[in-house]
Parts: C-alpha cells; structure tokens; sequence
C-alpha cells in the first residue's frame, strides 16, 4: 500500500514537472537581412549567458526555444556587420526584422584614391614604395625625378621641377612632416635643370596628390608634395658614400625612447667634368655642401621629431648670347636653411593632434651680365590638426595654419643704379574636413578651406568633396571636386602686393583595381583655371600691368600599370598620360599650350633582382611628344614644336658584402638627341630674320659610379633601398 502511494506520488511529480518545463520553453524567431534587403546566412543568433541559440537558414531565417524568462539580451552577429543587441523581455522576441549594417573597417576598407600617388609609408594604395623611389634608372636617387614617371607629370629637361596636370611647377607645392619648404629646389642657370635639395634617405611615406587633395592643404593649384620622416630607424647605423661627384657620411644612433640621424655630403662636379667635359663653358664648376638632421622622441601616446636641412651652392659660367659674338657671365651663390619641429599624438582615447612649426631662411646672389641681383626670403609655417573619431562612421579633421613670407630683392646696375623690391605677407588658413564612412564599400570627404592673405582684399572659401565605392575586393572607383586657390609667385609680388588668389577647379574620376603585387589605375580629370596673373615685360627684367585677367583649362587621362607578381624578381611600371591644355597667362597674348605641356607622355620602369649575381638591374624609358615653342619668325603665336623626347636610362647595384655595394648608372644610353626648346636672338638681323639656338642638355649621357658601405650591429642591413 506505501509502495502504491509512492509510485503514484513519483509519477505525480515527473509529470508535473515536465507539463511545468514544457510550457516554461519560449519561441524566438525572426529574419535577418542587410539594409539592402539580402539575407544574411549563417549569422550567429543567441541570448546572452545561455546556451540557447541558432544560426540564419539561406534564407536568413532562425528559430530556437529557451527556458529563459522576463528580461533578456538577445544578440546578432556576423563578420563583416556590426552587432545587433536586443534587450527586452523574451515573450517578445517574435517575428523580428533584424537589418544588418556592415561593420566600417571589418574587412577590406573603401580607400579616397582620386588623385592620389602614395609611396611607403604602409598605405593602402602605394603605388610605389620607398625602394622605388629612390631605385629608379635616371634619377640619381632625386625623388622629384623618380616622381616624374608617374602618370600626369611633365618632362620638362632643362627645368628639373614637378610640372603636373598642365599646371606650372609654382603650381605644386611640397611639405615635409606636414609644414610648408618654402624653397624645395636647388637654384640652378637658365635651361639647365635642377633637383630637389632633400635627400630621400631620411623619407619613407610620400604622398604625391596631382589633384583633388584634402582641404588640409592649400596655396596650390595643381598638386602637393608630402614628404614625411621616418618615425624609428632599424637600428643602429654608419653610411659611407664614395661617388663620381663626391662623398656622403650618415650617421644614426638609435635608443629606447629616442633616435638621431645625421647626413651630410660634399658635391664637386671638377673631377667628372674633367673625364667627361660637356658643352657648358665653366669658370667655376659646380660645388655643394649639404647637411641633414632629424631627432625623434617616443612618448607614450605620441612622437616628437625635429628636422633641419642646410645647403650651400655656387658655380660660374661664361653663356653665349644667341646672335651676338660674345658671352655674358653667369655666377650664382645660395645659401638654404630649413627646420621643423612637428609633434603627433593621441589625446584621449578618440582624438589625435597634429602640431608643427618651421623656418626657412633663403639667400640667393645672381651677378649676370654684370647686373648684380640679392634675394634674401624668409619664411614660418605654424600648423595645428586636430582629430576626433566621432563613431566608427565618421571621424572629424580640424585646424588651422599660418604662414609668413618676408621677400627682399636689391638690383645693382652697372651703371650704379640700384633698385629694391620687397614685400611682407602673411597667408591665414583655417580647414574643417568629416570622413564618413556609409557603408563598408561607400565612403566620402567633405571638406572646406578659408584663405585671407594680407595682401588680397577678400577671403576664400575652398570646398572639397571626394567620394569613393568599393565594386569588390581590391576594385574600386572614385571621384573628387575642389576649389583650389594660390597666392601670386614672389617674382610678381615684388612687383605688384595688391593682386588676387589664382583659381583653378578640379573635376576627377578614378578606377582602381588592385591586388597582391599588381594595381592598375585610370584617371580621367578636367581643371579651370580663372584669375592666372597677365602681365608685359619691359626692359631689365621689369613686370608691368600685373593683372588676374589669364584664363584657361587642362583635361587629360592618366593610365599606370604595376606588376611585382607575374615574374619572380622582377618589378615593373607603365605610365600613360594624354593631356589636352591651353592657357592665357603671363605674357601671352592668347590662349595657347604653354611651352611646358606635353600632349603624350609615357614611361617604363623596370627593376630586376639576379640572385646568382648578387646584382639588381634598372631601365627606364622616357618619350614625351614635341613641346610647343614660339618662333618669332612666325606669325602665329606658339606654332612650333620641338622633336619628341626619348630618354633611356640603365643601372646595375652589386653587392660585394651584404653590407657593401658598387653601383652603376647611365642615363640616355643611345644618346637621343634631346631639344627641350628653342632660344631666339633678342633682334631680327639684317635679314630680318631672329636667330636661334637650341636648348639641349649640356651632355648627351650621363654616368655616375658609387661605393656604398654600411657599418651596423645587423650584418644584414645596407644602402640597397637607396639606390
């Protein structure tokens, strides 16, 4: 009989329970899409701290029970989309819509490319790195030159600067660790070109934008130039450079916390001249001394760093005058100091600062002609950037800069007449810049630039828009559009204070395709210019009727091509520009192309690694077509142009040692015959006809030999990144 009760009572109580246990268990259902409306398969769907769960059907849908009761957190997740939280009671949970947005940055980012080269410095769309910049055939590790085998560049031989997109090489302007370098180039004569005055030793992230850049920058029309340090050497190191035209000594010492570099080196073109002489007529041959420094710090959430550059040139020449039986003397001296000082950090968790100053200090003699001209130019830069990362979308970019130009000119005739030309100017910029990222394929920059000069009456506001769109994995197209503003040239302030900003529009639109070791990029691009200063030259050099009544436009389509991929060892580029430009400026009665434009222009790199003989070889080719030149001999204005430009050029780095290199280079190997332009007499003769010479390079080739030995603890490490 107790055993009777017990049984029923046992059985009493299991079916109790499990009646209880069964109607305790909830349903939680529903669908999962993207914000476009596709379902999502295989999403992760559970509560919080339980093991109640499912993941999505093809058809983004789930179903799952759960013993939980009252408030709970229910969760979606998917890689490649942000998490989805619900938190409410689990009665609830029914027939849920759940959309997805896909997580910024998750995966492979939309990256702003329209107009934009990158080169090291870990970016996203390098199209070169710090290796090719300073190896290609030619250059002779000048990264103005490496530069110009880009796509939208100009070769333009006897000026040596960057001319880009139909813009004049004022146009572009270059910066270093964010600051301005008032005078990046190295004064040279007339038609014979120049290089720029920094090494690309102490470089390792350049940003070369030829259009559309970020409202950070300004006083440009065409392109700017970003050069930045770098921030932690490898190690410890010494650098000796034995060359054909003079020796280079660098030194970095490396610490914890800190780091020094020190380059210097001593130019001296007689001991080449006199094996190889060329056409020019020296009485002093070129000389130069140069030094570098660069100091950094590691704080714990930032980096200081201290740059500073000093270079001093002189030589002298004896140059005929076209049509006359004599020639006029040309000496030159020029003494160039640059410094900054920058500072990079985090300021909490979400925000950045970025702040820096420089200095720059030029000094320039010219006696030509026995007309003695002095220019002295100062120059200060200050700069703040600040960086608020507002949410995983949108991040906000805020400063503002000034900079402070102070330009004296004094003229010494031979007749005692003296003249004196300066001015004092201070340009005030102010920025605001979002980029926002909408999706993880859809992102775009919004920004707005303000201009004041003291000099200029009004200011100017620069809007900025580029947007971008990730088609797929490594494919992408983009588009930007700016204003872009600049302040006239020193060689017409002098002249003239009280004129207006220059304006150029720029319209771009970019393909990019890209993946491991290859990247092919298309750019098609348009620019109005409005408000290029005119002017009439009259004689002893003198600038009248200075106004911003110039006009005129560049489109064109620019094509590059990299491959480190298809063949092992092997790295090559193609470059393709077509350019359609015309342009009223200066002293040009009309509209016209301007001597510097080319319509076609093309290179080829290529740079080979031959294990079995410790040696890299380097070729690059050049062809630009005929430029455009005035012959005054014709009634039409601008009608000649030149033969096309072909240029080859061949090097060969040795590795003697790991730690020691023999280098080779030569430079338009068959020696093309290059003319970059044509010099007219400045009367017709008795014929009435004005004679001419061309304008050609002072040698047909070029060639440099160098040893390169590095003294470290890494028995690894050399200079073959920098040749």
């Amino acid at each position: 009989m107790n055993l009777y009760f017990f049984i029923k009572s046992l059985c009493t109580l299991v079916f109790s329970t499990v009646f209880a246990l069964s109607f305790a268990q909830t349903m939680v259902n529903g669908t999962v899409k993207t914000t476009l409306g596709t379902p999502v398969h295989g999403a992760n769907v559970f509560i919080e701290n339980t093991y109640d769960g499912a993941t999505t059907n093809a058809d983004g849908t789930f179903s799952f029970t759960s013993t939980s009761t009252g408030i709970v957190v229910l969760k979606i997740s998917m890689i490649g989309f942000q998490t989805v939280r619900f938190e409410q009671d689990i009665t609830t949970l029914k027939k849920l819509d759940v959309r997805l947005v896909e997580a910024i940055k998750a995966l492979d980012p939309v990256i702003l490319s329209a107009g934009s080269f990158h080169a090291g410095d870990a970016s996203e769309v390098s199209v070169m790195d710090a290796l090719d910049v300073v190896t290609t055939a030619g250059v002779a590790g000048d990264f103005i030159a490496a530069l110009q085998t880009l796509p939208g560049t100009q070769t333009v031989g006897e000026d040596g600067r960057l001319f880009v997109r139909g813009g004049s090489a004022d146009e572009t302007q270059v910066f270093i660790d964010g600051l301005n370098v008032f005078k990046p180039y190295i004064p040279t004569s007339p038609n014979n070109p120049t290089r720029g005055r920094y090494s690309p030793f102490l470089f390792d992230g350049i940003t070369f934008s030829t259009g559309g850049y970020s409202a950070e920058f300004g006083n440009a029309l065409s392109s700017v130039l970003l050069l930045n340090t770098i921030d932690e050497p490898k190690d410890t190191e010494t650098t000796i450079s034995l060359m054909s035209l003079g020796l280079g000594l660098g030194h970095t010492e490396k610490w914890d916390k800190d780091a020094l570099s020190v380059n210097m080196n001593y130019i001296n073109l007689a001991p080449y001249n006199a094996l190889i002489p060329d056409k020019t007529t020296w009485i002093k041959l070129p000389e130069s001394m140069a030094g570098e420094t660069v100091y950094r710090h590691k704080f714990t959430q930032g980096m200081f760093k201290f740059y500073s550059a000093f270079d001093y040139t002189r030589f002298s020449t004896d140059e005929d005058i076209v049509g006359e039986d004599q020639q006029q003397r040309f000496d030159l001296n020029n003494a160039n100091w640059y410094s900054n000082t920058s500072y990079k950090g985090l300021i909490g968790a979400k925000s950045k600062i970025s702040t820096g100053l420089s200095y720059s200090k030029s000094k320039l003699q010219i006696n030509e002609n026995e007309v003695n001209v002095e220019q002295q130019a100062q120059g200060i830069h200050a700069k703040v950037v600040l960086t608020h990362d507002v949410s995983k979308m949108l991040s906000l970019n805020y400063g503002a800069e000034l900079m402070y130009t102070d330009f004296v000119e004094q003229i010494g005739l031979t007749t005692n007449e003296k003249f004196e030309n300066s001015f004092k100017g201070q340009l005030s910029s102010a920025f605001v810049e979002t980029d926002f990222e909408f999706t993880n394929r859809f992102a775009g920059k919004f920004g707005l630039r303000l201009d004041h000069h003291s000099m200029v009456d009004q200011p100017r506001f620069a809007p900025r828009v580029s947007l971008a769109y990730r088609i797929n994995k490594g494919e992408q197209c983009s588009l930007a559009y700016g204003n872009f503003y600049q302040t006239p040239f020193n060689d017409l302030l002098k002249f003239h204070p009280d004129i207006e900003f220059q304006k150029a529009d720029h319209y771009l639109l970019n393909y990019q395709w890209k993946q491991r070791k290859q990247l092919l990029r298309t750019e098609i691009y348009y620019k109005n210019y409005q408000n290029l200063l005119t002017y009439t030259t009259q004689n002893k050099g003198v600038l009248e009727n200075i106004q911003n009544e110039g006009m005129g436009y560049a489109a064109g389509l620019d094509l590059f091509w990299k491959d480190s991929k298809s063949i092992d060892f092997l790295t090559y580029w193609l470059s393709y520009s077509y350019l359609d430009t015309k342009r009223k400026f200066q002293d040009y009665p009309t509209q016209v192309m301007p001597s510097f434009a080319t319509k076609h222009n093309a290179s080829i790199v290529t740079k080979y690694w031959i294990d079995a003989w410790r040696s890299q070889w380097g070729m690059t080719y050049n062809f630009t077509s005929g430029r455009p030149y005035n012959n005054p001999n014709s009634p039409n204005f601008m009608s000649g142009r030149t033969k096309h430009y072909h240029n080859l050029s061949l090097n060969w780095s040795y590795l003697i040692s790991p730690q020691k290199i023999l280098y080779f280079s030569v430079t338009n190997i068959f020696g093309f015959d290059q003319v970059f332009g044509y010099e007219y007499a400045r009367k017709a003769n008795a014929n009435g006809v004005f004679i001419r010479k061309p304008i050609v390079p002072s040698a047909k080739r070029g060639f440099f030999v160098g040893f390169f030995w590095t003294l470290s603890t890494n028995k690894s490490l050399n200079q073959l990144d920098n040749l």
